[in-house]
């Protein structure tokens, strides 16, 4: 099979096109021909090496069809998307022509979506619903503040919260950019500034909730943002991999606020954070009925992985971006 390798740790250059033996799935493993992946940006973390080795195939989720379920619950050719499982961690990732994958990580699909667009749901999707209702327990009528909300799974995040009935507020850097949150259902948008928690004291919101997808960057601001008792969820690092130095719960954890953190990449899948969880089904039917508007924002061939990386890593993608493969 085709597969795309990482030769070395570094940039986006580094992901090389390689022939490897077609793999053969074990007992619990399915194996599927892919048929388009989504790029996200702990593909980058690992092709750079900031996450330790990794494996020689990156690539943390697909769609396609069941070539082999050695269990017979899946039929060959049976619809399918996979997400996590060790892919691109522990074991070869998506970025290849055949992958096999954890059976508790694969999902059957019955929407009727092209192959592009299918994955482009199920890893934006499935983590930030996690978070959601997982971390933050939102609730309808509850203000959700989205930090970082032009990322792909920003975007995700204020998708799901509005439809969940939340009042969601949405932040980007670009004023630009608010247009594109408003149509995805932000009640309102915020410029980052790098004070939220000034401008939210100064319009006199009350939030709730918040969904940091900057990262440690923020995190300080972001506690600071959310009213007593409410709940703030670490989602991503767009702002970076560096360490928050000397964080003190003393003085940087606000008395009665709620910190956790989702790995999705770690956890989602597994038998603590079970995709059957997760209403994905109902996802793609919505995303298939254009109730969500989930279609990637771009679409690259097989032979454009470099070019999709820079673009990814550019933050200039205003979306999830796609690679299909022939």
């Amino acid at each position: 099979m085709r597969a795309i390798t990482i030769s070395s740790y570094g940039g986006p250059e580094v992901l090389t096109y390689t022939a490897l033996p077609d793999p053969v799935p074990g007992e619990g493993e399915v194996l599927i021909r892919v048929r388009a992946f989504g790029l996200n940006h702990a593909e980058a973390y690992m092709r750079s090496g900031a996450w330790g080795d990794v494996a020689a195939v990156t690539g943390i989720e697909c769609a396609g069809t069941v070539a082999r379920d050695p269990s017979g619950r899946l039929a060959e050719g049976t619809r399918v998307v996979a997400i996590l499982g060790g892919m691109g961690r522990t074991r070869n990732g998506s970025y290849a022509e055949l992958v096999t994958v954890p059976s508790s990580n694969v999902v059957p699909v019955g929407a009727d979506l092209p192959w592009s667009d299918l994955a482009a749901v199920p890893q934006v999707y499935a983590t930030a619903w996690s978070a959601l209702h997982g971390n933050l327990a939102v609730r309808p009528g509850q203000a959700v503040l989205v930090r970082g909300a032009t990322a792909a799974l920003g975007q995700a995040a204020v998708t799901l919260a509005a439809d969940h009935g939340a009042v969601t507020v949405a932040t980007t850097r670009d004023p630009g950019r608010a247009g594109l949150l408003r149509s995805l259902g932000a009640a309102r948008v915020l410029v980052d500034d790098g004070d939220l928690a000034g401008q939210v004291a100064g319009l006199g919101l009350t939030v709730d909730a918040v969904l940091d997808l900057v990262g440690n960057t923020a995190l300080r601001d972001s506690l600071r943002a959310v009213r007593p008792r409410g709940r703030v969820c670490q989602l991503g690092f767009l702002g970076g991999l560096g360490p928050l130095p000397d964080f003190d719960p003393l003085t940087d954890l606000p008395s009665g606020v709620q910190l956790s953190f989702f790995g999705s990449a770690f956890v989602l899948g597994g038998p603590d954070f079970p995709l059957t969880d997760v209403p994905l089904e109902d996802i793609f039917g919505k995303s298939a009925s254009g109730a969500y508007r989930a279609r990637p924002a771009r679409v690259f061939g097989f032979d454009e992985i470099v070019a999709a990386h820079r673009l990814m890593e550019s933050g200039d993608a205003l979306g999830k971006l796609v690679v299909t493969v022939p």
